[in-house]
């Protein structure tokens, strides 16, 4: 390839979606059949970040995914002969720190390295300072709450930087880029500016780029793992994380390495976009407004899938801020209590338990809890009022309390094992005493984002000179002003009519007849995407599935509104559930604090649903006649 000539594709790898994911998908990634360009490694979320600034705090040599390094130790010189270049947010708090792991490993396997690092998103020493400035008040984006009583309560604050600088950090020609709080998109979209040499506002380029990186962002979430259709996945064995096969118009292949476990269909994708999302038609980072509403799938063979059409707009000129901050103190407990009447035996345990709490704390004059949790582990512990009556043989207790001061929660931890011999018969010890740790909250913020520059610093160590040493030294970066703006003026096109068939018999069935459905987090808000089976389907689905219908059936969860939108091309509708998740985070005591569950919930919504959608539906379990198959596939119902 001659200088200045553009690649007719590269291909981009993803090995981790978080910091705990599958420790042998990079070794996976690196020798599969395939040939790589690039693998990008995600280990950051809002709270990592606290658990990394405490590690610093401790030893100035930690504050990064250690993880890294360790997966990264045998496969080294492998990715050095096979070129492969890698890009990773492992560099946490403590980028340098990662940096210099990296040249120990280098120095120990004989391999000449050279490590780009992206720096700068810290902000945690300046907020005192930043908080003064113009447009910097740091008011919570979702809430509206001033930032003044947590400012001093500050554990770590990062700024999300977009691919900009990881691109920057390219053009040094590093084997490995170690970023800080870059999204989880830019570490994709970064390799496709570096190699097609698309510019700063060809957004349409730049929005295929971001939605390659969400759709990859979380491992094999995108290739068969957390799917509905999980049966349809042959093997969960050695499962293919994602691989994409990108073009320099944006356009792009999802895949896998053959012959590894999984899926890639346009239904597993198609759950993969609606995870997280907010507004489809607003996908905001640095460096792009990505319309999801836009996006087109095409099933390319099998465990290929083409994604194209994508549309963009100009990034906001604001940036976000991450912060944590110390909230105070929780702890859980479990008891397992056996039939008969599991039940009514647990909660006469939760009772006595939380009697007993209160007495004490009073006798002891410390504060009460801020709040406390029963869940019946077996029986409603995630989808509470919505599963149906039955008699559990077997019932986990949990137990779960959140309060200001340490010492309420000692009272806590020292009653729930009291409860064993002093309470109903049939009780299983699991654990004793829980333990208790720090509750850290997440807080959102907007801040200029001429006020929080990226900087790239540039080492390396070779063979024949040990020593690592700064080879060049960027100086802060500034992006561009685009004066862009998130705000949505205009619906989504939406084709779908309503068909004919969708008006005649029906059988009461749940959702999941007709749909398949993905659900994430955004601090207290859960966002469910329910997705049609066909076209057919979605505009039925459209019809009737409200933000009202689905406000009433997680009426025992769902505390604040719920927000629908359309999502035309995907055949789906994404509902965002304020205040489902209580409070989100580590300050949730909910057994699934990130409504990973909600999906299924929403799928489990029986209603009446016209048998004339099934002839729709392209699948090799449908029969032509749709009463044969309803009757086959819901027997009883």
């Amino acid at each position: 390839m001659t200088v200045g000539e553009v690649k007719n594709m590269i291909r981009i790898a993803n090995a981790g979606g978080y910091w705990g994911d599958d420790p042998y998908a990079l070794r996976r990634q690196v020798c599969g059949p395939l040939n790589l360009d690039y693998i990008s490694i995600d280990f950051l979320a809002e709270i990592t970040m606290s658990i990394l600034q405490k590690q610093r705090q401790k030893d100035p040599k930690l504050g990064y995914a250690g993880d890294f390094v360790t997966q990264l130790a045998p496969l080294l010189k492998t990715c050095k002969d096979r070129g492969i270049k890698i890009i990773t947010n492992a560099g946490g708090v403590n980028p340098r720190a990662c940096a210099d792991a990296l040249f120990e490993l280098a120095r120990k396997e004989g391999v000449d390295l050279r490590v780009a690092i992206v720096e700068g998103d810290d902000i945690a020493e300046r907020l005192p300072q930043l908080v003064k400035q113009p447009g910097c008040a740091m008011k919570n984006m979702e809430t509206g709450e001033d930032f003044d009583g947590v400012l001093s309560r500050v554990l770590s604050a990062n700024v999300y930087f977009g691919a900009m600088p990881v691109v920057e950090a390219l053009r040094s020609k590093p084997d490995i880029v170690i970023c800080g709080r870059v999204t989880d998109t830019g570490i994709t979209l970064a390799a496709m500016i570096h190699e097609f040499g698309w510019k700063a506002d060809d957004y349409d380029k730049l929005s295929h780029g971001i939605v390659a990186g969400h759709i990859i962002e979380c491992g094999a979430q995108a290739t068969g793992g957390n799917f509905t259709d999980w049966k349809k996945v042959q093997s969960f064995e050695d499962v293919g994380f994602p691989i994409l096969e990108c073009s320099p118009d944006g356009s792009f292949i999802v895949t896998k390495h053959p012959g590894s476990g999984g899926l890639v269909s346009v239904q597993t994708l198609r759950e993969q976009l609606l995870y997280e999302m907010g507004h489809p038609q607003s996908y905001i980072t640095p460096d792009v407004i990505a319309d999801f509403t836009t996006i087109a799938l095409a099933q390319a063979g099998d465990d290929r899938v083409r994604v194209s059409g994508v549309k963009g707009r100009p990034p906001t000129d604001l940036l976000k801020v991450s912060v944590a901050y110390a909230d105070g103190y929780k702890a859980n407990g479990t008891l397992i209590v056996s039939g008969p009447d599991a039940r009514a035996k647990a909660e006469v345990f939760s009772k006595i338990m939380w009697q007993k709490l209160s007495a004490e704390l009073t006798r002891a004059g410390l504060p009460p809890c801020r709040k406390t949790m029963t869940e019946y582990i077996g029986d409603d512990s995630t989808h509470r009022a919505l599963a149906p009556a039955h008699a559990a043989k077997e019932v986990l207790v949990r137990f779960g309390a959140l309060a200001d001061e340490k010492a309420s929660l000692q009272v806590f931890r020292k009653i729930l094992p009291s409860l064993i011999l002093s309470g109903p018969s049939g009780v299983a010890v699991t654990g004793g005493a829980p333990s208790i740790s720090d509750v850290v909250s997440y807080w959102p913020a907007l801040i200029p984002q001429e006020v929080a520059l990226a900087r790239v610093w540039v080492g390396e160590v070779k063979v024949n000179r040990p020593d690592p040493c700064s080879v060049a030294q960027s100086s802060e970066l500034a992006w561009p002003k685009t004066g862009g703006s998130a705000e949505i003026t205009v619906a989504p096109s939406d084709p779908h009519r309503l068909n004919p068939t969708a008006t005649g018999k029906t059988r009461k069935l749940p959702l999941w007849a007709i749909a398949h459905a993905r659900s994430g987090d955004k601090g207290d808000t859960a966002n469910i995407g329910l997705i049609g089976r066909s076209p057919e389907c979605y505009a039925w689905l459209r019809e009737n599935v409200s933000a009202e219908l689905v406000k009433n059936w997680f009426a025992s969860i769902c505390q604040g509104q719920v927000t629908r939108h359309v999502v035309p091309n995907l055949w789906a509708l994404n509902f965002l559930l304020e205040e489902t998740l209580d409070g989100g985070g580590t300050m949730s005591l909910c057994i699934d604090a990130q409504g990973k569950t909600l999906s299924q919930a929403l799928l489990r919504c029986e209603m009446e649903i016209p048998l004339g959608l099934f002839a729709s539906i392209d699948t090799l379990h449908a029969a032509s006649n749709s009463e044969i198959f309803v009757t086959a596939s819901f027997p009883g119902v």
